[in-house]
């Protein structure tokens, strides 16, 4: 069996905004984020982004806009990221979805799809929604400080300050 980190985007892989991030000149990646993706790698996880997007339902943006911004992630992490789901619902504007978080089955279909070990895989999150939906499916999570900072008490495994304290976490582990 293979291990993982899953990685929530916004507030984890780049800079979050509450209005949204769709366009690559907007699309700020987070300090030290290529280096802790490199690490993770080098390590022999496989990366899957797993990422609510409803901007999309709320017609703010489309699907290919997403597809952007994935394509130049990649780019700056010198392709090491395996897979990208993203959830293009919202409740308030059409059907509920099992793929948006807290639900589970982005993370569901990705154990499927790359036969990984639960125990030996991870979640990188900066909501409750990512926490929770990682729980679901018994995979460990961090929580970093970098996105939505929420004052939630989410019941989380650990906390880091950013994704490359949470990836010295997880190699040390």
């Amino acid at each position: 069996m293979n291990k993982a980190v899953f990685l929530d985007r916004d507030g984890v892989l780049n800079e979050d905004n509450p209005n949204y991030v769709w366009e690559i000149e907007k699309f700020k990646i987070l300090p030290r984020v290529p280096e802790a993706i490199r690490l993770l790698k080098e390590a022999g996880y496989i990366l899957i982004v797993v990422t609510n997007q409803s901007g999309i339902a709320k017609g703010l943006y489309t699907e290919a806009d997403v597809l952007k911004c994935y394509a130049y992630l990649q780019e700056v992490c010198d392709g090491a990221i395996d897979a990208h789901y993203f959830a293009p619902y919202h409740p308030k504007y059409d059907s509920e979805s099992l793929t948006r978080k807290p639900d589970s089955l982005m993370i569901e279909k990705a154990i499927a799809k790359y036969n990984l070990s639960r125990q030996d895989s991870w979640l990188v999150g900066d909501s409750e929604r990512d926490i929770i939906a990682a729980q679901k499916q018994q995979i460990r999570t961090i929580k970093v400080r970098t996105g939505k900072n929420e004052t939630l008490p989410t019941q989380t495994d650990f906390w880091a300050e950013d994704l490359y304290a949470a990836s010295q976490m997880i190699l040390n582990l």
